[in-house]
């Protein structure tokens, strides 16, 4: 126990897709005791009677080695047989639920509405889908992420999914991020005598990251830690998701550097794509170390290699 304890240890930050393939680089590469990887739940809702994870479902079915990569969302091996039944009932369909995937909403809301918290129900499910390290929610309290738009407000299930990211946004804001606190393993990683290093994942920075790090404190402890960000924009766009969409509506750069100077002091190294190389000068002057590598992450071997270089690099810093 005591060699565990003085190990150095990491804490990720992850929000879905582009996150969960680093997360599952740094499980093959770090012994599970020297990672805790902490999911953005301000994407989380209610849904049909139901509560939806999408992040941490993403982050589990990663982890595990069943998820749908054709779809890039969901588990693998799906069947559709509850949504057709529920769009010939006239039910809300815009949210696809996979038939397997129900399951495991249906055991999360069963063990949350007994008196469990969110983080007890996921290490629950890590370990019944057999996954090492634990995935741990930002925060047990309700936190929404709100999505301000030219259409109105939209909370980021409707903008995202329901809307398709169609609205032209104008700001972000996390409802309930006074109250709600850091999860205690968030906590506790994010205070560890040994911590070596955040590593924000190449999540969306607006809808992924921001929300964890509008929490209480949060900030303030991270900029007392050494912290790198992999860029989540290659060659000025996003592999997934809204991010580059946003920064261009948001008046940002949609750049590699335009997302290090997002984060700015909190960052000391950040990690750039090849296709990005011509920024790490103008970075590095303001004082954040560089790594410029192949960060498209298309296979398992690409997800290792990844992480083994930042993990590498990290002890250089």
């Amino acid at each position: 126990m005591e060699q565990q304890v003085n190990s150095p240890h990491y804490l990720a930050l992850s929000g879905g897709v582009g996150g969960a393939k680093l997360t599952l680089g740094l499980s093959h590469v770090l012994p599970a005791e020297q990672l805790t990887i902490v999911a953005n739940t301000g994407d989380d809702f209610e849904h049909l009677g139901l509560t939806i994870c999408p992040d941490i479902d993403t982050l589990l079915y990663t982890l595990a080695g069943i998820n749908n990569t054709a779809l890039g969302w969901g588990r693998q091996d799906e069947s559709w047989h509850f949504m057709e039944t529920l769009k010939a009932l006239g039910g809300e369909t815009w949210f696809q639920l996979g038939d397997r995937d129900l399951a495991l909403h249906t055991i999360r809301s069963q063990k949350l509405t007994q008196g469990g918290t969110l983080s007890q129900v996921t290490h629950f499910l890590c370990q019944q889908l057999g996954i090492s390290p634990n995935v741990n929610p930002m925060t047990d309290d309700p936190l929404k992420t709100i999505v301000k738009t030219t259409q109105g407000t939209l909370a980021f299930q409707h903008y995202f999914v329901r809307e398709q990211c169609r609205p032209v946004i104008t700001g972000v804001e996390f409802e309930g991020r006074h109250s709600a606190q850091p999860s205690a393993a968030f906590s506790s990683a994010l205070h560890h005598p040994y911590l070596k290093a955040v590593i924000i994942c190449p999540s969306n920075p607006f809808v992924s990251i921001a929300p964890i790090r509008s929490l209480p404190g949060v900030d303030k402890a991270l900029n007392t830690r050494p912290v790198i960000a992999v860029s989540p924009i290659i060659a000025g766009k996003a592999l997934k998701g809204p991010a580059d969409k946003m920064m261009r509506e948001l008046k940002i750069p949609c750049t590699a550097l335009g997302v290090c100077e997002y984060y700015g002091s909190l960052l000391n190294g950040f990690v750039l794509d090849e296709a990005d190389a011509h920024y790490s000068q103008e970075i590095e002057a303001h004082g954040v170390r560089t790594l410029t590598t192949q960060t498209v992450m298309k296979t398992l071997d690409d997800r290792i290699r990844l992480a083994e270089e930042i993990v590498t690099w990290i002890n250089t810093l």
